[in-house]
């Protein structure tokens, strides 16, 4: 039996939530939807516990890969079905596509994701099914954060379970209830307080991480401008200029830096640091007669090195070639067969390029090449597989331009004032 579960609506954040599902959930309005096929989505929850609907476009990797890891790590079965929000917006919507799967699949918890909005928790078997979807969304807060809450299922699903079996009977039946409900409110109040002190502390060591990085580029940038002497009164106006611009990007890196709070921000120190290599570039040139090149993105290798001179079609470890921007010295190791000098950081202990290490060096990145460039170089690398979420709004709502939308769409079991999928 499908239970619909629904949280109170949130008016005010109608307008919002719309705008979110418009460009996270590619579907057409004047478009009917199919449902999936019932044994395509029965293939996909044997192997791995997760089915996508192919029209959902953008579901970061990371993302699909936490939900395949916590669907094999829970004791009692846990599947997730990520629908056309056309297909779920209504409980008959839902029954008709999921009741022939459970008939298959068989016993469990099935965590139903229509859209970016609607949520909904059914089983063949379990009858607390409620208590664990209200478990799993107390997990992300006051702006409950779709992953988590849908990796919480597994944990939630134990907490309700192991609170039915609590012994019940005569007179103390109430006094049982009240403490299966405080069982569950403890449990799910501790979840959201151990997941919110493990988000803060991830998030402090990547930008911790993240500001090394950027300091290292700063400085680089500063031995790059001190080692440049030039008297200022005997150089044309042109070259002055592009030296104080330098001088000027330079200083401002040094300044954005100090006030880095979030991950994100780093982008603006970098974007900085990009405009200083450029005229620095063009300051050698203009004093030493050459021609000013044209304005190109930073060599793809190492930022460090400055502008790029060309493209070079080049391929990472078991990844499709792709052309990306080089320096001179970069290029020439790649048209022989060398190793480019690549800009490597360190992640949790282990050195590894930057382009490799983790969608949190997406704004680093961000801020030297902008999204058109990396959307391209970066495809199909760590960093690459949460380009789709940074062009929605940055990591699960994180990004910006983006706010803190919510909404209520028509039909139940919707997310109330969830932030919604980035994808």
């Amino acid at each position: 039996m499908l239970r619909r579960l629904v949280t109170p609506t949130v008016l005010a954040a109608g307008l919002a939530a719309g705008m979110v599902t418009a460009a996270a959930v590619p579907a057409a309005a004047d478009t009917q939807t199919e449902a999936p096929q019932t044994q395509d989505i029965v293939a996909e929850l044997e192997n791995d516990g997760v089915f996508i609907d192919p029209s959902i476009d953008g579901v970061p990797a990371a993302d699909e890969a936490a939900l395949e890891a916590a669907a094999a790590g829970s004791d009692t079965p846990v599947y997730y079905v990520f629908l056309p929000s056309e297909v779920a917006t209504s409980q008959a919507g839902v029954n008709a596509v999921m009741e022939p799967v459970m008939a298959e699949v068989g016993d469990g918890a099935y965590g139903v994701l229509g859209g970016s909005e609607n949520f909904y928790v059914t089983s063949p078997n379990l009858e607390n099914t409620d208590a664990i979807r209200e478990l799993s969304l107390r997990e992300g807060g006051d702006t409950p954060n779709p992953i988590d809450t849908l990796v919480a299922m597994p944990d939630a699903v134990e907490t309700t379970e192991t609170a039915s079996e609590a012994p019940a009977g005569g007179g103390g039946s109430g006094l049982v209830l009240l403490a299966i409900l405080a069982i569950i409110v403890a449990a799910g109040g501790w979840y959201v307080y151990n997941s919110r002190k493990k988000r803060e502390a991830e998030k402090a060591k990547q930008l911790e991480e993240i500001k090394q990085m950027a300091t290292e580029d700063v400085v680089r940038l500063g031995e790059d401008v001190a080692r440049l002497e030039i008297d200022l009164s005997k150089v044309d106006e042109a070259t002055r200029s592009d030296y104080s611009r330098a001088m000027d990007s330079y200083d401002q890196a040094k300044s954005l830096l100090d006030t880095i709070q979030e991950p994100e921000q780093v982008k603006m120190v970098t974007g900085a640091l990009e405009d200083g290599r450029y005229y620095m570039t063009a300051t050698r040139a203009r004093m030493n007669g050459d021609p000013v090149p044209a304005r190109r993105g930073p060599c793809f290798f190492n930022p460090q090195h400055g502008p790029s001179s060309e493209d070079v079609t080049w391929a990472p470890p078991g990844g499709s070639p792709r052309s990306v921007t080089a320096c001179p010295v970069c290029a020439q190791a790649v048209r022989t067969g060398g190793q480019p000098d690549v800009r490597m950081v360190e992640v949790d202990g282990e050195r590894r390029p930057y382009y490799d290490a983790g969608p949190a060096y997406s704004p680093y990145a961000g801020g030297y090449f902008g999204m058109n460039m990396m959307m391209g170089m970066f495809t199909g690398m760590m960093m690459g597989s949460m380009m789709g979420s940074m062009m929605g709004g940055g990591m699960m709502g994180a990004g910006e331009d983006m706010g803190d939308a919510g909404g209520d769409f028509d039909g139940g079991g919707d997310f109330g004032d969830f932030g919604g999928f980035d994808f």
